[in-house]
């Protein structure tokens, strides 16, 4: 379905996926995609922003996802889930940690 793609069209697929994802969790939270440096058509880091605050938490690495896993599965609803889950867990951290709890309904 969504399968394939070049790196940048894939990048903005991953960006969306976060973003909407992380915000079904909290309202305010951003997605920070990396894709520069030693990253650059190879893989992408994937962070959750919120104001000054960071999941993960540096020094701990990104969520790292290699560009051809991408983009071959995020046509893949089981695979998606999976990133979903893992999205919406870091999310959840703010939460926790009394970022204010702003979710959609």
């Amino acid at each position: 379905m969504f399968s394939g793609g070049d790196y940048e069209e894939v990048a903005r697929w991953l960006r969306n996926f976060v973003v909407a994802h992380a915000k079904r969790e909290n309202l305010r939270v951003e997605a920070v995609v990396d894709t520069d440096g030693a990253r650059e058509g190879q893989s992408y880091g994937v962070r959750l922003r919120l104001g000054e605050g960071l999941r993960p938490v540096p020094p701990a690495p990104p969520v790292e996802l290699g560009f051809p896993e991408v983009a071959e599965n995020r046509g893949s609803l089981a695979w998606c889930s999976g990133l979903a889950g893992r999205v919406r867990g870091l999310a959840r951290e703010f939460s926790a940690a009394g970022s204010g709890p702003l979710r959609s309904a």
